[in-house]
């Protein structure tokens, strides 16, 4: 089971960006396994603080793991930053060297290893993202959804290997099919070996050196394809749908990377969202504000009723529970907040002119809505 980050690196949930790194940088030292040669046990804590790190250091991650947990990134969403094939030692002393200003050390920099998770083997494919509108319907009950998706898939000609019919890829020479290469370099810490993706072939081990016509050799070509998505009701603007393996194809046969359906909400006509809960203005009439009545009120599934007890303020909001969106987790429905306006016609009828005055000479021109508490405090006083 994995362990809370925060708990690893000894930091409140609250640390500031600068706290983090002061603990990261503080537990890297200590157990820095060239400070530590042979000791698993400090390689596996120096492996599970840089791991941490890499999570709470950057801003989106830290927001998707304080919302979802490990499984907020362990997916690779969002530009192939979790750790869904692992985090290993060699993960963990590049982002040491990162942090330390080190992160050059195969030239070009550590960040065009991302695709390959800085290991040997095929480099994955990029991942992609999508944007999904929803009405507050369909996230009020859920939807399945067609998404129309272009991406780079295996090139049908030679199925993707990048090889020209008849041929297939060779071993590459320069890490004798490894797909990865060891540097030797001194640091503060003394000499350090450190290991990243083969540069001629790309981490796969081998290369190809009779190419497919169609593709150059790199394996894909860009396809449109249809995929359904199910949309579990309750979702909220910003969260995500992961899909693995509808991102682009790997080059030569390498792994496809995954897709992030992104949720987008449409406005609606008539309901604001606050959470799981709704909100509507619905307009009354002056005697159901002052004598009581029941009045329709919009709902999601259509309408119910309103009982408005007599005297009702303008503005006065009324509760009815189970009437807003289901809890994305738990199902359990909010509410629904109905906001009632009195409502004053622009233009009268001539029996309604007559009845407004009858009331305007029964109740003066303002009406008095009786003594406040400061007044009868005055009262009392004086």
């Amino acid at each position: 089971m994995q362990r809370d980050y925060y708990d690893v690196l000894g930091v409140e949930r609250s640390a500031s960006e600068d706290e983090i790194k002061k603990a990261y940088r503080k537990k890297a030292m200590k157990y820095h396994p060239d400070r530590n040669p042979g000791d698993k046990e400090a390689e596996e804590k120096f492996k599970e603080a840089s791991e941490a790190y890499e999570v709470l250091h950057d801003g989106q991650k830290r927001q998707r793991y304080d919302q979802f947990g490990h499984a907020g990134v362990d997916g690779g969403m969002s530009g192939g930053g979790g750790f869904q094939h692992g985090f290993d030692l060699n993960d963990a002393l590049r982002a040491f060297m990162r942090d330390f200003g080190m992160d050059d050390i195969f030239g070009g920099g550590m960040g065009g290893f991302a695709g390959a998770g800085g290991r040997g083997g095929p480099r994955k494919g990029r991942n992609l993202q999508v944007r999904l509108k929803l009405t507050l319907e369909e996230i009020a009950h859920g939807a399945s959804k067609k998404i129309k998706l272009k991406r780079m898939g295996k090139c049908p000609t030679c199925s993707g290997s990048g090889a020209k019919s008849g041929t297939s890829a060779s071993t590459c020479p320069e890490c004798n099919g490894a797909g990865q290469v060891q540097r030797v370099q001194r640091s503060f810490l003394g000499q350090m070996v450190t290991v990243g993706p083969c540069g001629r072939c790309q981490g796969s081990g081998r290369v190809v050196t009779d190419p497919c016509g169609d593709c150059d050799g790199d394996g894909r070509k860009e396809v449109q394809e249809t995929i359904s998505v199910d949309v579990p009701a309750g979702v909220s603007e910003g969260n995500y749908i992961p899909i693995q393996g509808k991102g682009d194809a790997g080059p030569q046969g390498a792994p496809a990377g995954d897709l992030a359906v992104i949720i987008l909400e449409k406005p609606h006509d008539v309901f604001e969202r606050h959470g799981d809960d709704l909100v509507c203005d619905v307009p009354i009439a002056f005697p159901i504000a002052a004598l009581g009545g029941k009045v329709q009120v919009p709902t999601l599934d259509g309408t119910a009723r309103l009982e408005v007890p007599a005297g009702t303020q303008s503005h006065k909001v009324f509760r009815l529970r189970g009437q807003g969106v289901p809890h994305l987790h738990s199902g359990r429905k909010g509410d629904l907040l109905v906001r009632v306006r009195v409502w004053v016609p622009k233009k009268l009828s001539k029996d309604e002119k007559l009845l407004v005055e009858k009331l305007a000479e029964v109740q003066g021109e303002t009406p008095s809505p009786g003594k406040g508490l400061f007044e009868r405090i005055k009262e009392q006083l004086f």
